[in-house]
């Protein structure tokens, strides 16, 4: 049901653009920054709680460790496989992968007790 593996993902998850020629590095590498600039702003400038504070943490770390291989490699560096027997393979990913997928949970659990106006 796991398996450690190695594969090059020069896109971005499921290699979504993997074939686009190389461009896609700069694309995403331009977007993690600036994704993380603005969570970090916010962060620093007290406009997130507690728990927005841990996701967009999560989130930066993740982007950003996906930027530095994409920076040092070219690709980013996938390891992690999960299946079910031979029938059902999840796409493999990495623990950056998985840092920007529990900051974007928590950022959705975040969001559904703040009260409704």
């Amino acid at each position: 049901m796991f398996n450690f593996t190695l594969l090059y993902n020069p896109g971005a998850a499921f290699s979504f653009l993997a074939d686009a020629g190389g461009w896609q590095k700069h694309l995403f590498s331009l977007l993690a920054f600036a994704v993380s600039g603005w969570l970090g702003f916010n962060i620093i400038k007290g406009r997130f709680s507690g728990l927005m504070n841990l996701a967009a943490a999560f989130i930066m770390g993740g982007a950003l460790g996906n930027v530095i291989d994409r920076m040092v490699y070219g690709h980013v560096i996938d390891f992690i496989q999960i299946h079910y027997y031979a029938s059902w393979y999840y796409p493999a990913f990495n623990l950056a992968d998985s840092f920007i997928c529990v900051g974007a949970a928590l950022m959705v659990i975040d969001s559904l007790k703040k009260p409704q106006h």
